[in-house]
């Protein structure tokens, strides 16, 4: 069985709230909305007339995706171009999330009353606690 902890959750440390992200190494703004998907695979029930029948198990893509905050010296359109990249988003909580050649599979509409845009990165994923 796998421990869903590594050590005993504790009320006094932050566990959400203030997050930093990286595209090959650049720092850039998260407005909002950083959340990630780390899980290697994706399992779903066979069901059949008799009843449930075991189920699937394929390798699915994880992702790291956040809403970031426009500025004169990012090029939204950029990030569709410049091809796999590094991400590395460090959470309140401590824990590293990174991946390694992901490329953009979303870009969003830039909001210019916000000067937000959404961005999911997609590829191998991993996380780590400090």
């Amino acid at each position: 069985m796998v421990d869903l902890y590594s050590g005993t959750p504790s009320p006094q440390n932050a566990r959400a709230g203030v997050a930093s992200l990286e595209i090959n190494g650049v720092a850039v703004d998260v407005a909002s909305e950083l959340s990630y998907d780390a899980t290697p695979v994706k399992r779903e029930y066979l069901v059949g007339q008799s009843g449930l029948q075991g189920w699937t198990e394929n390798i699915k893509a994880g992702f790291i995706s956040a809403t970031l905050r426009d500025s004169a010296t990012m090029s939204q359109a950029n990030i569709v171009n410049i091809g796999p990249v590094s991400v590395i988003a460090i959470l309140a909580s401590g824990k590293v999330v990174a991946g390694s050649y992901l490329i953009a599979t979303e870009v969003g509409a830039v909001n210019t009353a916000e000067g937000t845009f959404e961005v999911k990165f997609e590829g191998p994923v991993m996380e780590s606690s400090t």
